[in-house]
């Protein structure tokens, strides 16, 4: 189906489909001008927060045998778990996986530039200058990249915490912003993605379900339109 999304084969209420497009069920989808009916038997979507630990990798099977985020997750049966974005091994922190696609791809397409919020640990501190050069783009081999807020969180002898907000997702993107200005990132853990927030009482390799309602609020907030207030989503008492 993806590829004849690509193709322009595909359109929703008459208007061409793009990746992410969102289709409800009063909504008429059609492939080469034929109508394309919607199962109404659908499981619902299941959400699953994964808090990650370092040495995990994000991908099914790994040729070297390393342990995978997979591997922990619960079975299923008729559908698979979907990761919402990528960690590299070496990074820890908020993972979000589902078993809708149509949500994965409205949290990780480009154009919803869906916020994710890491802790950072640099050995150093930052320049006046060097912070403005991260917030106001610097230059990487695959195009420019910003931060969308950086704030100076202190830190303990030559070990210091930054905390900032990007709206893309590109491979090991923080690590090489802070290298492009002189810092190696020693620690680097995500702590929000969109509107979910990595709970402080979810240890390291433990997974957490959304209950169906949070899961209904969340697609709720991948709905709004561009611009709308998106306020993050909290467990037992969800927010919008």
């Amino acid at each position: 189906m993806e590829t004849w999304i690509e193709a322009g084969r595909v359109t929703v209420n008459g208007k061409v489909a793009t990746i992410g497009t969102r289709v409800m069920p009063a909504d008429r989808l059609q492939a080469d001008g034929r109508d394309v009916r919607l199962a109404s038997t659908a499981e619902p979507a299941r959400v699953l927060i994964y808090h990650k630990p370092e040495g995990e990798i994000v991908t099914r099977e790994d040729p070297q045998g390393r342990e995978t985020v997979f591997t922990r997750l619960p079975r299923l049966r008729g559908a698979r778990w979907l990761s919402i974005g990528r960690l590299d091994v070496s990074t820890s922190g908020l993972l979000i996986f589902t078993t809708s696609g149509a949500l994965a791809n409205a949290m990780m397409h480009p154009r919803f530039e869906v916020e994710r919020e890491y802790a950072a640990r640099i050995f150093g501190k930052l320049s006046d200058e060097q912070g403005k050069l991260l917030l106001t783009g610097v230059t990487l081999e695959d195009g420019s990249a910003h931060c969308a807020s950086l704030i100076d969180e202190g830190g303990e002898g030559s070990n210091h915490w930054y905390r900032l907000v990007m709206t893309e997702g590109r491979n090991r993107i923080v690590r090489r912003m802070f290298e492009s200005v002189g810092f190696t990132v020693s620690r680097l853990i995500r702590v929000r993605f969109g509107p979910l927030q990595l709970p402080p009482r979810l240890k390291r390799g433990q997974i957490e379900e959304l209950q169906p309602a949070e899961v209904k609020q969340l697609l709720g907030w991948v709905e709004r339109p561009a611009g709308a207030a998106r306020k993050p989503l909290r467990r037992g008492g969800v927010q919008q």
